[in-house]
């Protein structure tokens, strides 16, 4: 169960950082210019680095939302495990055990608000 949560986590940072990659990778060029090769090669080095700094944007709000998610996977699978093996004794408090888990979940869903908020600004 723990290496799921764990790998469910890292399988979001890797698609997170495939699709800033992709989002990086386009250069919009028009039809009818003709760039020299000089052009070429500045338009090509924008598109990788980025201009103004905002490849940099988009690399922190990967991380924002990659390393909350990984965060949030192992508090998950810490406090799920450790929930159901005290529910086991005492079935009682399993609305305790949720309160918990949703308290964790937390820890994603401000990774994501605060890449939003990043991306916002740009």
């Amino acid at each position: 169960m723990i290496k799921k949560i764990a790998s469910s986590g890292v399988l979001l940072f890797i698609a997170c950082l495939t699709a800033a990659f992709f989002m990086l990778s386009q250069a919009e060029l028009q039809a009818e210019d003709r760039p020299s090769t000089a052009e070429k090669e500045k338009i090509a080095s924008e598109a990788v680095l980025g201009g103004d700094g905002l490849v940099f944007a988009f690399f922190a709000a990967m991380g924002a939302v990659g390393v909350s998610c990984l965060a949030s996977s192992y508090a998950l699978a810490r406090i799920g495990s450790a929930a159901l093996g005290a529910m086991s004794e005492k079935p009682e408090i399993g609305g305790r055990a949720l309160i918990f888990l949703g308290l964790a979940e937390g820890i994603a869903i401000y990774g994501l608000i605060v890449a939003i908020m990043m991306l916002a600004k740009i």
